[in-house]
């Protein structure tokens, strides 16, 4: 392999359906409807389906904001850019960081869910096969998306569609299935407080249920990092940020709604991620072999999502090397595929080592939770952070756009619907339905403290050393997209 550290990725290689689905693709439809949206059920009961509304409309706040940055300035540093134009280039660089890190940690986490749920399946229906033999399935999706991201971002956002339509086709149907089987039962009450389970009455349920759900909405952002592989980029990723969040939180809405009429509201809080009360049980117990359909979309799901969060990953690595404040070796790019080849490899060797490495020492469900509450926590703590700077970035640099509405009002809800999910996430008991966690998975906190902490050290050494390279992070590359009322560096004559 021969890679090259100079030039830029391969332009205008995607277009709106492919960003598109990146973004929907991170957000993992299937395996939230299945495993996460349920969650909220202990609490909201039947009224789940208010609950993912709420959420919906929460995150929508978030998603305005990261979408009117990613038209401004259309970066593969994405996240990292927004902070350093909208608030400051240490925030920039600590939140690209931050974000290189989780992102890092998405596919090892969905290998691993990839595995159980392959093994555990076939395990239930040919006992035969070892429950426990689930790491030839995570290493089997690895080389999947280790292929992918190589043969660069075209073949990738593909594969991603491809992947994407089938999970979302699958659940649709199901859920028109469990709609018309529910006949009369279906009711607009599941969007009132009414059906909240036992000692969580009232709006409280609801909203301890929106939070759970809020989690589910997470990589709505996804679409950002390919920016410079994408044509019309300003357009095309405002609208792929927004149609992301959007389309697939009305998916949540419409499937949670389905299965809560057709399971039954006023029980629905024993609703579940696994056995009879849970989407797999209700396939197979009702709807014959259309559980096999829900199995390979939930599959499908995993590695969808690992594919798109390993583009975020290396994209988002390339542009931060680019500039010097990671290693410049991750700023390789093959010289015919434009792909990132160097942060594929590092992206493959951290997935392999995280699967095998936690999910032996632990076992797989356990180093599963592990990487999602780092993941959930640093991702939350981004989102909020990303609020701030489209406040940051209206006020002092676009002054002329700045909308009170777009970019003052919505940054503000935007940080209120997270920082309860991120005190959730963390297992923070600022709330009474917060259940504190347990080790090993509150070695979660301890992890993004020792990581955020080696980043304040880097980010002072280089400080000390280069600062103009902390100074490069808020710079948009795709110059030669400025309109011509702009100069170079993004901001307006006059």
């Amino acid at each position: 392999m021969h890679g090259e550290t100079t030039g830029a990725l391969r332009r205008d290689a995607i277009g709106l359906r492919e960003v598109l689905f990146q973004s929907v693709t991170a957000m993992a439809p299937a395996a939230a409807v299945a495993a996460s949206i349920p969650s909220g059920a202990a609490f909201a009961g039947g009224s789940l389906p208010l609950a993912v509304l709420i959420a919906l409309v929460a995150c929508l706040f978030t998603a305005s904001c990261v979408a009117e940055l990613a038209r401004e300035l259309p970066a593969a540093g994405s996240v990292a850019t927004y902070a350093a134009r909208g608030l400051h280039p240490s925030v920039g660089f600590l939140v690209g960081w931050a974000y290189v890190f989780v992102e890092m940690l998405v596919p090892p986490l969905l290998l691993l869910q990839l595995g159980f749920t392959a093994a555990g399946t076939l395990h239930e229906e040919w006992s035969s096969y070892p429950a426990d033999l689930w790491w030839p399935w995570s290493m089997a999706g690895a080389a999947v998306i280790a292929v992918a991201g190589y043969l660069g971002v075209r073949a990738s956002a593909r594969f991603g569609t491809v992947l994407g339509v089938f999970e979302i086709l699958v659940f649709l149907v199901f859920a028109a299935l469990l709609i018309g089987k529910a006949g009369s039962a279906n009711t607009l009450s599941v969007f009132g407080t009414s059906h909240t389970a036992d000692g969580y009455a009232g709006f409280g349920g609801v909203f301890a249920g929106s939070v759970y759900t809020v989690l589910a909405f997470s990589g709505f952002e996804a679409a950002a990092p390919l920016a410079e592989e994408t044509r019309d980029p300003r357009r095309t990723m405002h609208r792929a940020v927004l149609g992301a969040a959007l389309g697939i939180g009305l998916f949540y809405v419409l499937t949670t709604y389905a299965m809560t009429v057709y399971f039954g509201p006023d029980r629905f809080a024993k609703f579940g991620a696994s056995g009879e009360a849970s989407w797999d049980g209700v396939a197979r117990a009702s709807f014959g072999l259309f559980w096999v359909l829900v199995f390979l979309a939930v599959v499908n799901s995993t590695i969808a999502n690992a594919n798109a969060c390993a583009n975020v990953s290396t994209r988002t690595a390339y542009a931060l090397a680019r500039v010097r404040v990671l290693p410049r070796l991750l700023a390789t790019l093959h010289p015919s595929h434009r792909s990132p080849v160097a942060g594929i490899a590092v992206q493959t060797v951290v997935a392999v080592a995280a699967v095998l490495g936690l999910g032996f020492a632990y076992d797989p469900v356990t180093a599963f939770l592990l990487l999602a509450t780092v993941i959930v926590t640093v991702v939350m703590g981004v989102y909020i952070v990303v609020n701030l700077a489209c406040a940051g970035y209206f006020l002092r640099t676009r002054r002329a756009a700045f909308r009170p509405v777009r970019h003052l009002l919505f940054p503000v809800l935007g940080i209120a619907a997270f920082v309860p999910a991120l005190l959730t996430a963390a297992g923070l008991p600022a709330f009474d339905f917060v259940t504190e966690l347990t080790a090993p998975v509150s070695y979660a906190g301890p992890v993004v403290g020792v990581w955020m902490a080696a980043g304040v050290v880097v980010l002072l050494l280089l400080i000390r050393r280069h600062p103009e390279r902390i100074a490069e992070t808020a710079r948009v590359h795709l110059e030669e997209y400025a309109p011509a009322d702009r100069r170079q560096d993004g901001t307006v004559p006059g």
